[in-house]
């Protein structure tokens, strides 16, 4: 075969094996042009109505929301288990090599909401109380020295500020327009670990833990939700589903020595953060309104006594002399109902509304007295903490000269004298009996009255004899008998249903 043969045959056997490429002889199908890997669509956020993600707030949202870590000398405060962090374990193994425990550092981690865009942060003041040095770490791992504007340890809020422009924050919402069932958000920094993100609902409002920071002077008015929240989230943001702040997460309750989450957080909310910020960026301190009375929630029977459709309110149990409530004329016995309009609903509600209220202003409180709805404008004194607390005493009441038992309340009783005054109440009663044996299975024990008590009042009839207090009981059968007594130098009211 000549040369120019074999070179016709090869070329057509290589035309051929390209044809059957083409044309799928040797592979089936045609070979596809390669393109350029492109993302997955996003899942979409509603489904038939509903949402089945939260990604798009919380891309909105997360930005806001910092980690702040502490250093704080041992001697500035007790280690919080709020606060620690797997150093504390380090330091409790390799104590101070001066053997100087009082000058070692402990550092803590919390979470803050930035809330302007040139970098005020709000945050729990115990996050950062007595704190040398804190550090803010942004979303986007940007490090912060920060300034402490201010601390506001009754509400558990400090306000810091850090040297930036055009920071990402969150719009404070209006937390009284919050219902519970409410879906929420929580945002923060828990264990250290980084940013993470909760979700839950809105599970009651309007609570109080006793836990808070400021102790017995705190003001509480918690959002309770069951979004998971751990140490470390404190500090950090609740928010709707529209990405407004609405809470400050602040405390958890959690069985055992743990401090795991069990499903029950609080948060301070937005309208209170609110005011404390506003409050601290522009004088660096809160102030608080003060009426000057003791009180106790209204009970059914109270409401009874008094002849009452209902028991909303609170009764006044003592008033201040030559404080605000006084001055406008408030009175022992009084039922508060509402105040500028709005109604209350307890002790504490009434307590965190005039506390909300700048000092000097004058509010309308609307009084049930004798049975008469009445309202009394009253200017608001200053709180003060010191000398706001009523201490009481713990002598056990001596049992000289005890009169027979009160029949039908089941006491024995003596009358007050100034000695005993001071020794069972405030030294400032001047009528009454002094409670000194209760009978067991009596009225009276049943009502809750106490040995040492003092007995002032029975169905609004000042009394200072064991005869003044039968006499008072005549014809009060078939309706609850309401008792004013001071204990330990605390004015109460009480009922009590004869048998």
């Amino acid at each position: 075969m000549s040369p120019r043969i074999i070179l016709v045959t090869v070329f057509i056997a290589l035309s051929v094996f390209a044809s059957g490429c083409r044309n799928g002889l040797f592979g089936g199908e045609d070979i596809p042009t390669v393109q350029p890997e492109s993302p997955p669509p996003a899942a979409p956020m509603v489904v038939d109505g509903m949402r089945t993600s939260y990604a798009d707030i919380v891309e909105r949202s997360s930005p806001a929301v910092v980690q702040i870590a502490v250093e704080v000398r041992s001697s500035s405060r007790s280690s919080r288990p709020e606060m620690e962090s797997p150093l504390d374990e380090f330091f409790r193994q390799f104590p101070n090599p001066r053997g100087n425990e009082q000058q070692r550092l402990q550092r803590g981690f919390g979470s803050g909401v930035i809330v302007s865009a040139d970098g005020s942060i709000i945050t729990n003041a115990h996050v950062i109380d007595g704190s040398e040095k804190i550090t803010v770490t942004t979303a986007d791992n940007k490090e912060f020295t920060a300034k402490l504007v201010g601390i506001d340890k009754p509400s558990d809020l400090a306000v810091l500020k850090i040297e930036a422009q055009n920071l990402p924050f969150l719009s404070l919402g209006n937390s009284d327009t919050v219902r519970v069932g409410d879906i929420v958000l929580a945002i923060g920094n828990p264990l250290g670990i980084g940013q993470s993100v909760t979700a839950g609902i809105i599970s009651a409002k309007g609570r109080q833990t006793g836990l808070s920071y400021g102790g017995n002077y705190s003001f509480e008015d918690f959002l309770q939700t069951d979004a998971p929240i751990n140490r470390g989230n404190s500090g950090g943001a609740l928010i709707n589903l529209q990405g407004e702040l609405i809470g400050i997460n602040s405390q958890i309750l959690s069985s055992g020595n743990s401090g795991g989450n069990i499903g029950i957080a609080f948060s301070i909310p937005s309208n209170m953060a609110k005011n404390i910020l506003e409050q601290i960026l522009e004088t660096g301190r809160v102030r608080r309104g003060f009426l000057g009375i003791q009180m106790q929630n209204l009970t059914g029977d109270l409401a009874e006594s008094l002849d009452m459709p209902d028991a909303s309110g609170v009764i006044v149990n003592n008033v201040t002399p030559n404080r605000a409530a006084e001055k406008a004329g408030i009175k022992r016995g009084d039922v508060i109902t509402a105040v500028n309009g709005e109604k209350i609903v307890d002790g504490n509600t009434l307590r965190n509304k005039i506390a909300g209220t700048v000092p000097g202003a004058e509010v309308k409180l609307t009084v049930i007295r004798g049975g008469e709805s009445q309202d009394i404008s009253v200017t608001l004194d200053e709180y003060d903490l010191e000398g706001s607390e009523t201490s009481g005493r713990e002598e056990d009441p001596q049992s000289p000269q005890k009169e027979p038992s009160s029949g039908r309340l089941g006491v024995s009783v003596v009358p007050l004298t100034p000695q005993m005054a001071k020794q069972y109440g405030s030294g400032t009663e001047t009528q009454g009996v002094v409670v000194m044996d209760v009978a067991a299975d009596s009225v009276a024990a049943d009502a809750g009255i106490q040995k040492g008590d003092i007995l002032m009042e029975v169905n609004r009839k000042a009394v200072s004899s064991g005869e003044e207090v039968e006499s008072a009981l005549q014809g009060a059968a078939g309706k609850p008998v309401m008792l004013l007594i001071s204990r330990k130098g605390n004015t109460l009211f009480l009922t009590a249903r004869l048998k």
